[in-house]
């Protein structure tokens, strides 16, 4: 297997920061677009436990949004072939200065007859405030 060869890293980063976008401006149909349309898509949240992508569109169209902007402190990207990929982030919400770590799995999928990137399992995390 190659790791990290650059077209499939600079495809990824693309997507991801595409994703990135997306959270930031709470845009709903492509956070649903860059999940996996599938009962095996997994999500962890701050709070919650969402397995399949109804329960991920649910929660997305329910929340408030509140805090959910965010930069970027230190993202690493990890392909594995040209199919598989790791998107890690250490983040800062912007409202609360609260620090978060972010884990993604991506993985090239076929949908509508096309190739495309596509979030499979997340993980959501925040770090406890300081003292």
């Amino acid at each position: 297997m190659q790791l990290n060869l650059p077209d499939v890293v600079a495809e990824v980063t693309a997507v991801f920061q595409r994703y990135e976008k997306a959270l930031n401006e709470n845009d709903q149909l492509v956070l649903n677009e860059l999940f996996w349309d599938s009962p095996h898509v997994v999500r962890f949240g701050i709070a919650e436990q969402l397995y399949g992508s109804a329960q991920i569109q649910g929660f997305r169209a329910s929340r408030a949004p509140i805090d959910l902007r965010r930069e970027l402190l230190k993202v690493v990207i990890t392909t594995y072939g040209r199919d598989f990929a790791t998107a890690s982030c250490e983040y800062r919400r912007f409202e609360t200065g609260r620090i978060g770590r972010q884990m993604q799995t991506w993985a090239r999928l076929e949908v509508d007859g096309a190739s495309v990137w596509r979030v499979v399992a997340a993980h959501v995390s925040l770090l406890p405030l300081p003292a």
